[in-house]
């Protein structure tokens, strides 16, 4: 009998390594050609037997949807690594880089993923508070150290990034997406007086 609330078990060794390496293959096949890309051609390029595949991974739309969320959770760590290595502008237009391969990854797996947003499966408000968050880390310690303006919203930031990325494709014209992003960490860093 099960318990109600019980956690899932986690994975054995081995198949949490099956798992990660699915995901692994999965990122490189979608970024390619994710028209294309069969499970049947992921398990046999992860080396596995397609059962292996569908236990982990049910149909195409969890695949996509776990190297979606395996990938944003990189993205959203970052943040925090960027800023104990860089000084707070710095570490924003880095992770602005970061964000910006995310997103340009993702043009090949966007019909699955549309599904799983209009199914509710991924949901577009609990991504875009994460992404939310990792920027408004940066701008807060900006803030502290009196590099970035007080009166900016990571929200605010957040939307101009989405618009960077629809208007210049993000991978389609990339001179024009990094002249914008310079612009926008120029906008949101405190005023030197002439």
């Amino acid at each position: 009998m099960s318990r109600p609330n019980a956690s899932p078990r986690p994975l054995r060794a081995d198949a949490q390594r099956n798992r990660d390496h699915l995901l692994a293959v999965a990122r490189t096949a979608f970024a390619a050609d994710a028209d294309e890309v069969t499970l049947e051609r992921i398990a046999k390029d992860a080396g596995v037997g397609i059962g292996t595949l569908y236990r982990h991974f049910p149909t195409r739309e969890a695949l996509v949807e776990a190297v979606y969320s395996a990938e944003l959770d990189a993205v959203v760590a970052d943040a925090d690594i960027l800023l104990s290595e860089l000084p707070p502008l710095a570490a924003l237009r880095e992770w602005m880089n970061r964000y910006a391969r995310f997103t340009a990854s993702k043009h090949g797996m966007l019909p699955a993923l549309r599904a799983g947003w209009a199914s509710g499966r991924i949901t577009t408000p609990a991504t875009r508070e994460r992404i939310t968050g990792a920027v408004g880390a940066i701008l807060a310690s900006g803030v502290a150290e009196g590099t970035v303006r007080a009166d900016i919203e990571a929200d605010d930031v957040v939307a101009m990034l989405l618009g960077v990325f629809l208007s210049t494709g993000g991978a389609d014209d990339p001179a024009q997406t990094v002249r914008l992003l310079d612009l926008l960490v120029a906008g949101v860093a405190t005023r030197t007086p002439r």
